[in-house]
């Protein structure tokens, strides 16, 4: 693996990860009242961009990260819609 792979790896996972916390936050206190929608639906939006993206190009990387992220996103979204207040 090449250190620009790597890199390109740890990015992936740092800015897919970095929504754990937020997402885990907002279940737990079952409150999203903090969380704009617009924010929520252009992130869900743009990983869904940045997928098709991936898979057109076949880039495991960007399809694998933006996967994951993508159900990071309908998960923040389905606690803005129910938790939204």
């Amino acid at each position: 693996m090449s250190l620009t792979e790597f890199i390109g790896i740890l990015a992936g996972a740092f800015t897919t990860f970095g929504f754990v916390p937020q997402i885990v936050r907002v279940f737990l206190l079952r409150s999203a009242r903090e969380i704009s929608l617009p924010f929520t639906l252009l992130f869900f939006g743009g990983v869904i961009l940045w997928l098709l993206y991936g898979i057109s190009l076949d880039l495991v990387p960007v399809i694998f990260w933006n996967a994951a992220s993508a159900i990071l996103g309908a998960l923040l979204l389905y606690a803005k819609l129910k938790y939204g207040g």
